[in-house]
């Protein structure tokens, strides 16, 4: 029960971030300086085309704020993973007559996207404690949570992608792959927008 009303809680949060974008009913000039705001962010990521792809629809939420838009690039994150993980439960039947380690690498590989999935969602609930708050007595630590938390959801969709990596692959598991590997490459770049963060808070709020 605690499970799903946190559950429950996340996903409010992300529809609240995610579910209204409108950009039309923003004035013009406001979505050009922060769609460049999004364009600038993202040269600190590893793939800053996909964090711009990926972002740019929501320009109007994140306000020209780092912290905005790493909230809004793991609430991205995961929805992606629990996209990812739904497809992978609705084609893993599929996989059960077949021998070798396909079935059983899915199962492993959805185990660890189970595990990004919950990361990602207290590193969103641990933002908005932060944002709550406020203040800086406790940002070092809150931010050290979210790093760990994000860092160790990356670890886990890289692995499943290479969990994939040097087998045949018909045109489903290729798709799997293709699927974690976008999910990896989403959660890096949020990881490097939420570092950003940091840094930028600490450089102006030096003791």
């Amino acid at each position: 029960m605690a499970k799903l009303s946190l559950s429950l809680i996340v996903f409010i949060f992300i529809f609240s971030v995610l579910g209204s974008v409108e950009p039309a009913a923003v004035h013009h000039d406001q979505v050009s300086r922060a769609r460049a705001f999004i364009e600038s962010s993202c040269r600190s990521t590893r793939y800053p085309s996909l964090c711009v792809k990926c972002l740019s629809g929501y320009a109007n939420k994140t306000q020209q704020s780092p912290f905005q838009l790493a909230q809004v690039a793991i609430s991205v994150s995961l929805a992606k993973a629990r996209h990812t993980r739904a497809y992978m439960m609705q084609v893993s039947g599929n996989f059960k007559d077949v021998e070798g380690r396909t079935h059983q690498d899915i199962r492993d590989c959805l185990d660890q996207i189970n595990d990004s999935v919950d990361r990602l969602t207290q590193s969103i609930l641990e933002l908005r404690r932060m944002n709550q708050e406020g203040g800086d007595s406790d940002f070092t630590w809150r931010m050290s949570n979210v790093d760990t938390w994000v860092s160790a959801a990356l670890t886990d969709a890289k692995s499943c992608v290479d969990g994939f990596s040097g087998r045949a692959m018909g045109k489903m598991k290729a798709t799997i792959k293709g699927k974690l590997l976008n999910v990896a490459q989403i959660t890096s770049n949020a990881l490097a927008l939420v570092d950003r963060f940091a840094d930028r808070h600490r450089a102006t709020h030096k003791p």
